[in-house]
């Protein structure tokens, strides 16, 4: 679905917690997520380091959305 979209013009970020399955399937932009029962954060975390973690996540994947790429690349969370 992820190529489709793309085919249609508009640019997708896959956040994933596979990232060998995103570059299976084809995925441009791929941004790796913390773990699979729990992609978007950390249940463990404190409010604050959950806060952290999601917004590096976002920002990640926003500045994926502003890059051109022309193959697939994964945009590590820094």
């Amino acid at each position: 679905m992820v190529k489709e979209i793309e085919r249609a013009g508009i640019p997708v970020v896959h956040v994933c917690t596979v990232t060998p399955i995103s570059l299976t399937v084809g995925a441009n932009r791929i941004v790796p997520a913390i773990a699979i029962p729990h992609p978007l954060g950390n249940p463990n975390a404190t409010p604050e380091e959950e806060k952290k973690i999601r917004r590096k996540l976002v920002e990640t994947a926003l500045k994926a959305l502003e890059t051109e790429v022309t193959e697939q690349t994964v945009f590590p969370v820094k």
